[in-house]
Order: C-alpha cells, then structure tokens, then sequence
C-alpha cells in the first residue's frame, strides 16, 4: 500500500487583492483542493490563508471572505480528512467559524509525523523561547489576548474594526520580505534543540529548501505569488510549483513561479 500524499500551503492572503486577482488566487487554490480529494492526500494550510480574519462572537459576524475556499475545504474536510489549519499573523481572530467548518485549528505548531519524518509545522511568526517553546512577538500576542480581543471589539463594531485590521494587514503584507536569515536561524535553532526531523513554514514569502546538521527546512513561500506549495510523495518533501491549468507540479525555480 503506498503513502498517503501530503500537501502543505501558505500564505494565500485571501481578500488583499483586486477582483480579478482575487479570483484567480481562489480559482486556483480551489483546484488544489479539488486534486487532494481526488487522490486523498493531506491538507494543511500554515497560516495566512486569509489577508485578514476577525470573527466577532457576541454578533455572529464572520468576515466576508473566500466563501468559495471555505466551501471547497469544507469538502474536503467532510469527505477526507479534516484539513489542519495553523493560524498566521492575519488570521488571529478564530473563534470557532473554522472549527465548524471542519478544520482541526492549531494556534501555534504542532509536530506531525509525516512517513518516517517527525515534521514541524507552523506559521513562522513565532520565536525560540528559552525551553525550545515557541513564542509569539509581543505584539501578535496582544492581539490574541482576549482581554485585548474583547476590548477593540466592544470599542469597534465589525464595520469599523475590519477595516482597520484591513489597512493593517496591507501595510504588514507589503513589508519588504527579502531576509531569510531570521526564519533560517529559527529553523536551524528548533532542528538542533528537538527530536523533529524536517520543519516547515512560510510567512517571510520566500520559498527555499535549507538543510542543516539537525535536518532540513523548507519554506513554503506565498501561494498568492509563487504558486508555491511543499508536496510529499514517494517518501520525499518537495518544494514545488502548481500549475492549476494543467493540474501538475513542478519542481520550484524562481523562472516558474509565477506560472
């Protein structure tokens, strides 16, 4: 019996873009789901499939956002498996609306076993803690701090505080990712410290493959730019391109990225 296939995505920013672009994001993403329910592969999104994601409980709003994503992955969740959805640094705000979608939510890492590989993933916007944890910047944990989360959200009804989580996500998605170094120490630092073979992540949208003397690291880039995804198979972790139309990955280069 063979291994199960596993595919790994970030970074889709879902809502940042023009109509058309936005369209295309979701078109896309939406065949990738379609393949993974027809070959019953893994699906796991880490982080930031949304530009910008604020529930407000007491109302019962939820954001208007790549309804037909949600549908699709709710697909798949029901039919499959239930996707595991690592929150990002633009999707705090979860309050049970992905849950009931049928996504098993992780608001940190987790560590899966993937074939033979004890595998690490996360977002990335975390930090080395002094006992091999992994901890947010300060000021992405005042936002999940639910004393801060109830405040905002009794000073600023959904109409008002989504649109200046909008604005925000828009000024912190266009900073000039162009440093891998920190996310490459924190990888080398968790592969080092933790009985996890292979680690991976996106957040600083630049996809790379690292390997270290504790194991390898691999950086899944922004979907809604490089198309880029990390698809397991036959036993091997692969950085690679989807090219919807003609529903086929292939091997990550930065000449077809943007296929």
């Amino acid at each position: 019996m063979s291994e199960q296939e596993h595919l790994f995505i970030s970074d889709v920013h879902l809502g940042a873009f023009s109509s058309e672009k936005e369209t295309e994001v979701a078109d896309k993403l939406i065949a990738l789901i379609d393949y993974a329910i027809k070959q019953n592969a893994g699906l796991y999104i880490l982080g930031d499939l949304f530009d910008y994601w604020m529930e407000y409980p007491d109302s019962k709003f939820v954001p208007d956002l790549g309804k037909s994503v949600l549908d699709k992955f709710e697909e798949y969740n029901r039919s499959v498996q239930p996707a595991i959805y690592v929150t990002g640094n633009h999707d705090n705000w979860t309050f049970g609306h992905f849950i009931d979608r049928g996504f098993d939510v992780e608001p940190k890492y987790r560590i899966i076993p993937v074939g033979k590989y004890q595998t690490l993933i996360m977002h990335g916007d975390g930090q080395v803690g002094d006992r091999n944890d992994f901890l947010r910047p300060a000021f992405h944990k005042l936002l999940r701090n639910p004393s801060f989360t109830q405040y905002y959200q009794k000073i600023f009804p959904p109409e008002i505080g989504v649109g200046i989580m909008k604005s925000f996500s828009n000024i912190t998605r266009k900073k000039n990712h162009s440093n891998p170094d920190p996310l490459n120490n924190h990888a080398k630092s968790i592969l080092t410290s933790n009985k996890v073979d292979v680690v991976l992540c996106g957040h600083d949208h630049l996809p790379r493959v690292e390997t270290f003397s504790g194991g390898r690291y691999i950086n899944l880039g922004a979907f809604f730019n490089d198309n880029t995804i990390v698809r397991y198979i036959n036993s091997e972790f692969r950085l690679v391109t989807w090219r919807a139309d003609t529903k086929e990955f292939v091997p990550y280069s930065s000449n077809n990225s943007q296929a």
